[in-house]
C-alpha cells in the first residue's frame, strides 16, 4: 500500500439483521478487498450472541448505549484476532461514517485493546482531511449498496 501500511480487513457484524442483509454486506466488502488485494478475515455471524451483549439496551437511539455496546463487541472481538495474530495496530471503518459517535467509536476501540496487551488503538478521525470525500467517491466508482439503516433490527424501527 502507498502508507507502507498493509491492512487487513477483520469483517466482523453479527449486528447486522437479517442475515441477508449481513451477506449482502459481506459480499460488497470482499468484492473490495479483492479489487484492491486486500486480504479479509471473515468472524463468525453469531447473531444470538450479539443480542446477548446488548440485551436491555434495545430501546436505546442511535448513538445510545446500545451503540457502545455493539461497538466494544465487535472491536473486542477484532482486538482479540490482533492479538492472537500479531497485529500491532487496530482501527475502524466505523469511524468514516457521520452517523457514528466518533467519541463511542474511539471509548470502545480503547476498551477493546486495553483487553489485549500488545494491540494499539488508532483513532484516526476518517472523516476528516478529504477522507469522507474518497469514500463517496469510491462508494460510486464500485457501484457500491447504500444500505438505509446501521444494520441492527432496532435501528430499523
Amino acid at each position: 500500500m502507498r502508507s507502507g501500511i498493509t491492512p487487513v480487513i477483520y469483517y466482523c457484524n453479527p449486528n447486522i439483521y437479517p442475515e441477508k442483509e449481513y451477506f449482502i454486506r459481506k459480499n460488497e466488502c470482499s468484492r473490495y478487498a479483492d479489487a484492491l488485494g486486500i486480504e479479509i478475515v471473515d468472524d463468525d455471524y453469531d447473531h444470538v450472541k450479539w443480542l446477548d451483549a446488548v440485551r436491555g439496551l434495545e430501546d436505546e437511539p442511535e448513538r445510545g448505549g446500545r451503540c457502545l455496546q455493539c461497538f466494544r463487541f465487535r472491536l473486542n472481538r477484532a482486538a482479540e484476532y490482533a492479538a492472537g495474530h500479531s497485529f500491532r495496530v487496530l482501527t475502524t471503518t466505523l469511524a468514516s461514517s457521520r452517523w457514528k459517535s466518533l467519541d463511542q467509536i474511539n471509548a470502545a476501540g480503547f476498551w477493546a485493546v486495553s483487553r489485549h496487551p500488545g494491540v494499539l488503538w488508532w483513532d484516526q478521525n476518517w472523516r476528516r482531511g478529504g477522507l469522507q470525500e474518497r469514500r463517496g467517491e469510491i462508494i460510486r466508482e464500485y457501484g457500491f449498496y447504500n444500505q438505509q439503516y446501521c444494520g441492527c433490527e432496532f435501528s430499523m424501527l
